[in-house]
């Protein structure tokens, strides 16, 4: 109906134009104000709406984000507040083992390990060194995996993009609060990074975001811009600006699925603790599973909070396409423990989500987006298998 009366307009007016200009003027055409309304009232019911912040604050948690005190304290992250102390009683808690020689570890190196076995890593670029010609290879590769048709797996899903999302949501509750977090997030990463290269042609390393250069400021990152991601300060209202502006989103929140829009809500409070101080000081914990349990309840979950929204959601974050420069950060800042110590890429620690110890030889899977792997194969990052490293 309404595209037929638009129809019709505008054969009027080009029925109008054509009279001798001599005629007096033809007086304005009753209801066109109408119309117009009812082209935009259309143009937003195809818009996918805002979602209240409520709903992804509300999505199941797998850790509560621990102030860099708490982790100092030695508190490691849980489904649960830590418990309040009785007067009567106030047993000490154990801390995690922390490296005897913390001052090998320094935030602004990273050296190829000597164990490494591929010659020629890719270096993945902080965001601030990435030009502009780098940046928009990598955007514009993920805007071409969200205009591919998704593989089938996930029936949500509406692209191939959107695949990356729904296998996220599908494995969240095995791959969060436990010590397969890094480790599963990093074969993650790396799958996204080779499908953008083998699907849309992206022929560069990925970026990542050193969150603590931004700390408590994430809206001054050109990230955030009208020409790369957006905005940050939207109130948890739709992304309207930058190269994902109006984005439609169909998977979560949580494991449920509503189509809703890219929304983000900052919260400075929370990206202050995204600082350099607390990534040192996972780092300097000498056991895997402390320095896992840390990044993912310190920085990781900051990090998430901070940015809002859907970030906030931690099944269906990934469809918000900062994450995967967020965790690049984790990343990153999990290689950078690895390089204290040569044996840290040979041996792991903790538990997975079902309470059985990893191994060197426990799987990783991404449900055949790539192979299955096991620990042993993406340990490290200068591996066959992987074969990256970061800029600093």
């Amino acid at each position: 109906m309404k595209a037929s009366l638009l129809s019709a307009t505008l054969a009027l007016s080009v029925g109008v134009s054509a009279l001798p200009q001599n005629l007096p003027k033809t007086p304005k055409i009753p209801g066109l104000h109408d119309i117009v309304e009812d082209i935009k009232d259309t143009i937003e019911d195809i818009l996918a709406p805002a979602l209240p912040i409520q709903r992804f604050v509300e999505t199941h948690k797998f850790i509560v984000p621990l102030t860099l005190e708490q982790a100092r304290a030695g508190m490691k992250n849980g489904t649960e507040e830590p418990p309040q102390q009785s007067k009567e009683s106030k047993p000490q808690q154990a801390k995690p083992q922390v490296a005897e020689k913390e001052e090998t570890f320094n935030v602004m190196s990273d050296e190829v390990s000597a164990a490494a076995t591929c010659t020629n890593p890719r270096v993945r670029t902080e965001w601030d060194s990435y030009s502009d010609s780098d940046r928009q290879a990598y955007v514009g590769a993920i805007r071409c995996l969200m205009g591919r048709p998704p593989s089938g797996q996930f029936p949500a899903s509406r692209s191939r993009y959107e695949d990356f999302v729904a296998l996220h949501q599908t494995l969240t509750p095995n791959v969060h609060g436990n010590a397969k977090f890094l480790i599963w997030h990093r074969y993650y990463l790396w799958t996204f990074e080779d499908i953008l290269r083998s699907e849309c042609g992206f022929d560069r390393a990925l970026p990542w975001f050193d969150e603590t250069r931004y700390a408590g400021r994430f809206a001054q990152s050109s990230i955030f811009s009208d020409q790369w991601y957006g905005g940050i300060n939207a109130g948890g209202n739709c992304i309207t600006n930058g190269q994902f502006a109006n984005l439609g989103i169909n998977i979560g929140p949580g494991t449920g699925n509503t189509y809703h829009c890219l929304a983000r809500n900052n919260d400075d409070s929370r990206t202050a603790n995204c600082n350099s101080d607390f990534v040192n000081l996972c780092n300097s914990y000498g056991s895997y599973s402390d320095m896992a349990a840390c990044a993912e309840a310190g920085p990781h979950a900051w990090g998430h909070n901070g940015i809002g929204a859907v970030m906030q959601d931690v099944y269906a974050s990934p469809a918000d396409p900062v994450f995967f420069l967020h965790h690049a950060f984790v990343d990153r800042n999990f290689r950078i423990w690895q390089n204290a110590d040569s044996s840290r890429t040979q041996n792991i620690n903790g538990n997975d989500g079902g309470g059985n110890p990893l191994t060197l030889d426990t799987t990783v899977n991404v449900y055949d987006f790539r192979p299955t792997v096991r620990i042993r194969d993406i340990l490290s990052t200068t591996s066959d298998t992987l074969c990256y490293k970061y800029n600093y």
